[in-house]
């Protein structure tokens, strides 16, 4: 092995964040943007099927700086939970709403919110702001219907001289004008619902409600599919493997917090095995640490901070207006140990890494600048995805004696701090 190669060999397990869609989306995702990154960075990569068993997943040859490497990279898969918490009912939908907005506003984790970004409490008022903004266009629809019909109505009855003959047809008037108005509000519904792949309220309804739902705690199912995934990670780890890489996206952040947490725990990290590493990409963390039963979360966050058995990279960007930028998220839930080691926190500087063309053309794509960590930068800096996932040099090394951003928040924000129920 080259000297300066410290890997040859990585396991690398992504855990998405709350997304329906079938994982093939990533491995696509890392298909074309890992191609355009080589072709601008100078370096080769290249997929094939897997060669592991277990999760989905592909195999990436690449060749860095003259070293070549292979990685074996799997998702764990949690989007058949999420499609299964999605309601497809526009009734419960709201009613989530008024929950979601309850459970935040109420104990006041939303205004401690504001204190850290603003830009993710917007993304987050954005759901109950556009299905509030669809209610009451559907029931403007629904008054201006059924008054037109009332009166469309009235005008007839004036042709008929036989209200004896005609009276119960008079009676039943005002029932159609109301009916044929509900059945235009309702209609209306259903179009922005059918449109909500382009809206997003209805899909982030559902991402905030899921957290919100046990108050910050996790859905039995939730919990035992990270029990399995703490299984898969723990076998990688007695693997013959350099080093195993496991990648949290948003909402998976902070899962990946808790499954590496269990596994430490355990004492299933062998003390001669791969170098075990965990990015943060894109974290959400506060949005469920900052909630009153998150006690299992905010004890995970204090117990991973201080572990040697991990190197722990968060990287976020300003640029990223869904995303905790900057965030330490240990420090701002308020459960920072004092011999607190991670995470090192810096910005993957969506403003510099990228072009001014390029910046342009994306800095109104919300929800596409929260997958930019997964993507190309066209004038990259020290963050490449795929030079850490596929590259010559662990997480560990690549980031050693990096200091962290100026700006980062790492002072405590949340109300709630206990790390037991």
């Amino acid at each position: 092995m080259d000297p300066e190669q410290t890997i040859a060999r990585r396991r690398v397990f992504y855990i998405p964040g709350y997304d329906p869609i079938h994982p093939r989306r990533y491995r696509e995702l890392y298909r074309k943007e890992g191609a355009a990154q080589a072709g601008i960075s100078g370096y080769e990569i290249g997929l094939k099927p897997k060669t592991t068993k277990g999760p989905y997943g592909w195999h990436v040859s690449a060749t860095i700086d003259g070293a070549e490497v292979d990685a074996d990279i799997e998702v764990l898969v949690w989007s058949d939970i999420v499609r299964d918490s999605m309601s497809n009912s526009i009734p419960a939908t709201y009613w989530q709403l008024v929950r979601t907005a309850w459970e935040y506003i109420a104990t006041g984790a939303l205004w401690r919110l504001m204190k850290l970004r603003k830009g993710p409490v917007i993304a987050a008022l954005y759901p109950i702001g556009m299905l509030l903004g669809q209610l009451l266009l559907a029931g403007a629809v629904f008054y201006g219907v059924a008054m037109a019909s009332a009166w469309g109505m009235h005008r007839t009855t004036e042709l008929f001289t036989g209200p004896t003959v005609f009276g119960p047809f008079f009676a039943l008037r005002n029932y159609l004008a109301l009916a044929l108005g509900l059945g235009a509000g309702w209609a209306l519904l259903r179009w922005f619902k059918a449109r909500d792949g382009k809206l997003f309220a209805y899909y982030l309804m559902h991402d905030y409600a899921y957290s919100a739902q046990f108050r910050g705690a996790n859905p039995p199912e939730l919990e035992a599919r990270m029990a399995e995934f703490s299984d898969t990670i723990a076998h990688a780890l007695t693997d013959d493997v350099d080093e195993v890489l496991v990648v949290g996206h948003s909402s998976g952040a902070h899962l990946a917090v808790s499954i590496l947490a269990d596994i430490i725990r355990q004492g299933r990290v062998p003390a001669n095995g791969p170098k075990l590493a965990f990015l943060s990409l894109g974290q959400v963390v506060p949005m469920v640490s900052f909630l009153r039963d998150a006690h299992r979360l905010r004890a995970d966050l204090q117990f991973l901070s201080a572990r040697t058995e991990l190197t722990w990279v968060d990287v976020t960007a300003p640029g990223d207006g869904c995303a905790f930028a900057l965030c330490d998220p240990v420090s701002v839930s308020g459960v920072a140990p004092s011999d607190k080691r991670w995470p090192l926190v810096f910005s993957a500087q969506f403003t510099n890494a990228l072009s001014p063309e390029r910046w342009k053309a994306l800095r109104w794509r919300f929800f596409r600048l929260h997958f930019q960590y997964l993507c190309a930068f066209d004038r990259p800096l020290d963050y490449d995805y795929f030079q850490i996932t596929a590259g010559p040099v662990s997480l560990a090394d690549r980031y050693a004696g990096r200091p962290p951003s100026a700006s980062r928040i790492d002072r405590a924000v949340s109300k709630y701090t206990s790390v037991a129920a």
